[in-house]
């Protein structure tokens, strides 16, 4: 058996590769922050990352006040949106993946605070942050409405309907266990975060676009609230904070990003870089499924406390065929950090392949619009 056979794919074995993308940030040029996402976005392709997630409000930065209620910033977002779109197609199979990336987005006469998850050169669906923070430093509510003062469940952007709403589930295809969700910064530190529901609902990876500023206890606090979060919700979380670049007028960045998995640290990148990086790991998508197989509480909880959800249809990077080419190649930047697992070699935790396919919405059977509850699709 020789290392390209697909065995040595890590996702032959129910992983998945998420990258937590750190950019440096250019305060109110949507252009310019669209640049460093592109040049993200190809590194983790290059790398075999299915999932990538940038901080909160990444492509007009966060700390601009009220430059978020210009419409000509506004409007660059838009367009550079369509961009980025486009760059998940890749061109190639092999260079698709899912990247979930932070705008300033209208919908009616209301600004919202949001993530757009693209793939496959579309946008897939948009997530509307649920919680705004209005205390001590933060004043989000001067500029932003609540995901509840949506009119509609759908947002039209660039001439194309998506789904518009929190809690969406979306779930590969054709990589059983590949179902992620996503929240944004302040959302989890709520007492009842939006993905404690998606987790109930079946997402097995949530996601958490941030722009939290730094003081002294927070880098710790956040570390607790992950992997707290991703033990009790039988889940992975992948977190990624505002750095380098951000406005220091009154706060300041430390980029944090984190990946655990069922309480444990997987990857930790590094803090106050001064260049774009990513932290990237291996999640074990097979093993936090058998873990809430065996749960029975999770189940109960489930069947007791869940709520329907939207699932979003995409597809994901395939498996190599039997006899095509897997990797076995080391990754540079894996487990950076001191997180999890040394690069190189293979299906091991933060090191292996890439994988061929193609990411983008629906494909084979998709489900667009189902709603699932308790972990069941209805």
């Amino acid at each position: 058996m020789t290392e390209s056979h697909p065995f040595f794919s890590p996702k032959t074995h129910g992983f998945v590769r998420v990258a937590a993308a750190t950019p440096v940030s250019h305060v109110g040029d949507p252009a310019a922050n669209a640049q460093a996402h592109l040049a993200l976005i190809r590194q983790a392709a290059d790398q075999g990352v299915d999932l990538m997630v940038f901080p909160e409000l990444s492509l007009s930065a966060y700390a601009i006040d009220d430059l978020h209620m210009q419409a000509a910033l506004l409007d660059e977002v838009e367009r550079q949106v369509a961009v980025l779109a486009q760059a998940t197609g890749g061109g190639t199979a092999e260079h698709e993946l899912i990247a979930v990336v932070g705008a300033p987005l209208r919908q009616g006469d209301a600004l919202f605070n949001c993530a757009v998850v693209m793939g496959g050169g579309e946008v897939l669906a948009v997530v509307p942050k649920t919680y705004l923070p209005n205390y001590r430093e933060y004043y989000e509510k001067r500029w932003f409405a609540p995901a509840t003062a949506r009119t509609e469940d759908v947002i039209r952007l660039n001439g194309e309907t998506v789904d518009f709403a929190p809690g969406l589930i979306f779930e590969a295809t054709n990589r059983p266990g590949f179902v992620f969700a996503v929240e944004i910064c302040e959302d989890y530190w709520a007492p009842l975060p939006p993905s404690t529901r998606a987790a109930l609902a079946g997402a097995r990876i949530l996601l958490n676009l941030s722009a939290s500023n730094i003081v002294i206890g927070k880098a710790d606090e956040r570390a607790m609230l992950s992997a707290s979060h991703s033990a009790r919700t039988l889940s992975a979380y992948v977190f990624t904070a505002s750095g380098w670049g951000e406005s220091t007028t009154d706060l300041a960045w430390d980029g944090q990003a984190t990946i655990h998995e069922l309480g444990t640290k997987l990857a930790e990148g590094e803090r106050f870089a001064l260049e774009n990086h990513l932290t990237i790991a291996d999640i074990d998508v097979d093993r936090i499924g058998l873990d809430r197989l065996r749960n029975g509480t999770f189940a109960d909880c489930a069947r007791n406390e869940g709520e329907a959800a939207t699932v979003v249809p995409f597809m994901a990077r395939d498996v190599p065929p039997p006899g095509g080419e897997g990797d076995r190649e080391a990754v540079e930047g894996v487990g950076a950090g001191g997180g999890g697992g040394g690069g190189g070699g293979g299906g091991g935790r933060g090191g292996g392949g890439g994988g061929g396919g193609g990411a983008g919405r629906g494909g084979g059977g998709g489900r667009k619009g189902e709603t699932r509850q308790g972990g069941r699709a209805r």
